[in-house]
C-alpha cells in the first residue's frame, strides 16, 4: 500500500510540473520552438492523471497505463531537457523521478 502512495505522489508531482511547465512555455518568446515541449507537457499531465486515478483504485488495469505513463514521462523528460528554462529543466527531472517511480513498481521493467 506505501508503495502505491509513493507512485501516486510522484505521478501527481509529474502532473503538476508538466502542467506549469507547460503553462510557463506559452510565456516564452519564441513559442513555436516550444510547441512539441507544451504538447509532451500536456500529455504527460494527462496520463500522469489518469495512472494515478487507477493505481488509486487498484484496477487491474493499471498495469498497463503505468508502462505507457512511464514511456510518455520519458518523452517528455527528454524533450523538456533540451530546453535551458527553469521551468523545462524542473519539469525534466519530475518526469525522470515519476518514469523511475513506474519502472520501479511491480512487475514493470523498463
Amino acid at each position: 500500500m506505501a508503495h502505491n502512495k509513493e507512485l501516486i505522489q510522484k505521478l501527481a508531482e509529474c502532473a503538476a510540473a508538466c502542467e506549469m511547465c507547460a503553462d510557463a512555455c506559452l510565456d516564452e518568446q519564441d513559442i513555436k520552438m516550444m510547441v512539441q515541449c507544451i504538447r509532451l507537457d500536456r500529455d504527460c499531465a494527462k496520463i500522469c492523471y489518469t495512472t494515478a486515478s487507477f493505481v488509486a483504485s487498484h484496477s487491474q488495469h493499471a498495469e498497463h497505463l503505468i508502462r505507457e505513463c512511464q514511456e510518455i514521462c520519458r518523452a517528455c523528460a527528454e524533450e523538456c531537457a533540451k530546453h535551458d528554462a527553469n521551468h523545462c529543466q524542473q519539469c525534466a527531472q519530475a518526469c525522470r523521478e515519476c518514469a523511475e517511480a513506474c519502472g520501479s513498481f511491480s512487475g514493470v521493467q523498463g
